[in-house]
């Protein structure tokens, strides 16, 4: 604007007319091109349903074989961004709902990929990362180690995740349009700070760090979070990434319903607060007495209709019996349904995980069940035993409370960080990716007093503390954190899997080898050897892949070790404002890296450090190789690919032969409802049980089982809430394990939000006939009232 002024002055007071008037055209042109060109990427963004079979199946995280899925606590999802230079390279990040991504889910979404783009989407340019959720369906990674409790391989818990995976990057690359992405993440005493979400559950094992680093910090875990806000040049904001180190830890180790833990829960609150309040504030008016978003209380305006009235209404209307129903009714009714979606892309948020290897959320700190006492500070146990430890989240008792605590907490920080977010990436989008060796892989270490040594990793193994567990999810036996001796029973019960030869011992020291799982090999691979590492680029904002999870500090180190190298190049590229975040848990999974000081403590995180007390340095090397190929525009070497095992994979999961009810029932008919003309206060909750089947016949994917449907004038019923919401829950039971005959219940706690009025609630299944055919269904509840 200021040029334009100063050409409107130059012509009507400079003497010389003609060569002004040049110089306000150069001007002009100088002014319209940086109109046209005030997006530097194309940007697109994507989201798909990823909820697994929710029946049958053990829950990946926790490794208790005795927590096996039966119902949805809310869906899962995949999110995914892609950032493309207008002619040039281009990024896919994909976040997932997920315990952590998989090595063979990687290696069949890239093909697929590149099946569909050719060479657009590889494994150079696309990184999978889960957010660690502890409630969803195993069976999808393809080492040995990781399917044990799972009973082997679970192909439907892996399709689901690959079809969701690439689905969303089809969204997102349909959705390329021009656009700008903004950077938040204030430092110190700022509003990038989120202090009463996570503590370290491992806080003797980071005391061994050196008191020198740890002054550097103010906290024994990362409080901060980085949040990338997406505006689409037309629609304006169409998404946010941000990144936050906390366990997927809230739902705990006895929890059997599919659930996204809090990173979920943060980003279903924050895709509603953003539907309802677009970029408005975040006003608590908009809300719900809680304090949460809420997207449906102004769909339909309050009734006004004297509380008599509404119940003579609700008692017009019984339950329905069990009828037939399409494959496509459950996504037509849903309140998120895909048919539903107008013509601007809805809005994405995803919260991604970090360096949370040490870091819980449960808060209130680690408690004895039995005394009531905190736990053992060094060992984590109490009276000796490690089982009757356990972290206590913010809402305990009611782990689901605790769940929405955290996840709000972090929704507030992503809210806060979202609308002051100013700070606008510039620059090149790039990538560098490789496969390393981390089994065998030589390190040159630089010695305190001068000079250099090279040591070496080891192939993988994890020590005697490992089944100890942690205070988020307690093992069993007479393990415990801390051990670095363990005890002859347990190595005479190793033995007879693998003796760990002298080697493989000195190589791991200090810790005592509990599973060498590295060098076991049958029936296949137990453990992964070959990682992928990634750097992604866009301008000064730079994403770490790693396929683990950091402790605090082993993150704080690999950033620190990645930022000096850039901003260190002397090229101008990267300066003081360069961005640097880890995606833990990205593209497989090789559990933990801790820090060698850490190593040496042998609680948990450092008995699940696979390839001994170098591994992070390890990462270090190699990350700082990659950084250093980015900033030159060099390329590396791809590395030798990891093993495709799908082909060797085993199940035992044993396969639904058929569903019934009992005579004279309907698949879909109600066998508990609500009371005659009864009436609900909000808050309190509402319960209806259906008979109905299993839900591995349908995953019915961006569907849903569970619905609660509001009356609108006499006669139309309206979708207000599904099972993607954290207020309804569907659980699903069966008499006895080899039982035909299941029900499902149907859990409505009325968020204080709701509008008085009549509402019924609906469940949609899929039954399974002894000649393998499937049918579709559904039935309602009686209607009711909400005062």
């Amino acid at each position: 604007m200021m040029e334009l002024l100063a050409s409107i002055h130059c012509y009507f007071w400079s003497p010389s007319r003609t060569i002004c008037l040049w110089m306000s055209l150069v001007l002009l042109l100088q002014y319209s091109k940086t109109v046209v060109s005030k997006s530097d990427y194309l940007i697109g963004l994507g989201s798909y349903d990823i909820t697994g079979p929710a029946a049958d199946v053990n829950m990946m995280g926790y490794a208790n074989a005795e927590q096996i899925a039966s119902g949805i606590h809310f869906r899962l999802r995949a999110r995914s961004f892609i950032v493309a230079e207008p002619q040039g390279k281009r990024v896919v990040f994909v976040n997932l709902d997920a315990c952590m991504a998989s090595q063979l889910v990687t290696i069949k979404v890239i093909e697929r990929l590149k099946a569909r783009y050719g060479e657009l989407y590889t494994e150079q340019n696309v990184a999978i990362s889960g957010i660690h959720t502890h409630a969803g369906p195993g069976g999808y990674l393809q080492y040995v180690v990781y399917l044990i409790t799972s009973l082997g391989f679970i192909r439907q818990s892996f399709d689901v995740l690959v079809d969701g995976i690439e689905k969303s990057i089809i969204q997102a690359h349909e959705n390329l349009r021009p656009g700008s992405i903004f950077v938040n993440k204030d430092s110190g005493f700022s509003t990038g700070e989120l202090l009463d979400a996570s503590v370290n559950r491992s806080p003797s094992a980071y005391l061994n760090n050196p008191a020198s680093e740890r002054r550097k910090h103010k906290y024994d875990v990362d409080k901060e979070m980085t949040l990338l806000k997406f505006v689409d040049d037309q629609w304006g904001p169409v998404g946010s990434f941000n990144w936050f180190a906390t366990h997927g830890t809230s739902m705990s180790r006895t929890n059997s319903l599919i659930s996204g833990d809090n990173k979920g829960a943060a980003a279903r609150f924050m895709e509603d607060w953003f539907e309802k309040n677009g970029i408005k504030s975040s006003d608590t008016n908009e809300s719900g007495s809680d304090g949460l978003p809420r997207r449906v209380s102004n769909i339909i305006p309050n009734i006004h209709d004297d509380h008599n009235k509404l119940l003579e209404l609700a008692t017009s209307f019984r339950s329905s019996p069990g009828s037939p129903a399409t494959q496509t009714m459950s996504v037509a009714r849903r309140v998120r349904g895909a048919l539903k979606q107008a013509e601007k892309p809805g809005f994405v948020s995803a919260f991604c995980q970090t360096n949370c290897g040490d870091v819980s959320p449960n808060v209130l700190g680690a408690f004895c069940t039995d005394t009531g006492l905190p736990c053992d500070f060094n060992h984590s146990t109490c009276g000796g035993k490690n089982e009757l430890c356990y972290g206590r989240g913010p809402g305990y008792p009611d782990e689901f409370e605790s769940t929405r605590i955290i996840g709000e907490r972090q929704f507030r920080k992503a809210v806060d960080l979202f609308e002051k977010a100013s700070e606008q990436l510039k620059g090149e989008v790039d990538y560098r990716h490789t496969y390393i060796d981390f089994s065998q892989l030589e390190v040159t270490l630089t010695k305190v007093g001068g000079g250099s040594e090279v040591v070496k990793t080891c192939p993988a193994a994890m020590g005697f503390a490992f089944a100890a567990g942690t205070t988020d999810g307690p093992g069993a036996f007479d393990f415990k954190q801390g051990d670095d001796q363990g005890n002859p029973f347990w190595r005479l019960v190793r033995d007879v899997l693998k003796t760990p030869d002298k080697k493989q011992v000195d190589c791991q020291h200090p810790k005592p080898i509990l599973l060498d799982t590295g060098e076991m090999k049958q029936p296949y691979d137990w453990a992964p050897s070959v990682l992928p590492i990634q750097i992604l680029r866009i301008g000064q904002f730079v994403i770490l892949s790693v396929p683990g999870e950091f402790t605090t500090m082993s993150g704080r180190r690999l950033r620190n070790a990645v930022k000096t190298v850039l901003t260190r190049s002397g090229n101008g590229e990267f300066g003081s404002n360069t961005h640097v975040v880890i995606a833990g848990l990205t593209n497989t999974y090789s559990q933990y890296v801790a820090t060698l000081e850490e190593y040496q403590v042998q609680r948990y995180e450092g008995a699940s450090t696979l390839y001994g007390p170098h591994t992070l340095s390890a990462y270090i090397q190699e990350f700082q190789k990659l950084a250093t190929a980015l900033i030159k525009g060099q390329p590396v070497e791809a590395g030798m690919p990891p093993p495709d095992l799908l082909q060797k994979q085993i199940s035992l999961l044993t396969p639904v032969i058929m569903d019934s009810t009992p005579a004279g029932k309907n698949f879909g008919d109600v066998s508990s409802d609500v009371p005659a003309n009864s009436t609900f206060k909000r808050g309190s909750t509402v319960t209806v049980v259906f008979w109905s089947s299993c839900p591995r016949n349908d995953l019915l994917t961006e569907g849903t089982f569970a619905l609660v449907e509001m009356l609108q004038g006499k006669d139309t019923w309206t979708p207000m809430y599904d099972d993607d919401d954290f207020c309804l829950r569907f659980k699903w039971s069966r008499p006895s394990k080899l039982s035909p005959q299941s029900k499902a219940t149907i859990e409505w706690i009325i968020p204080s939000s709701s509008s008085p009025g009549v509402y019924r609630i609906r469940h949609f299944g899929a039954s399974k006939g002894l000649m393998g055919s499937i049918r579709h269904f559904t039935g309602s509840s009686s209607a009711f009232v909400v005062a």
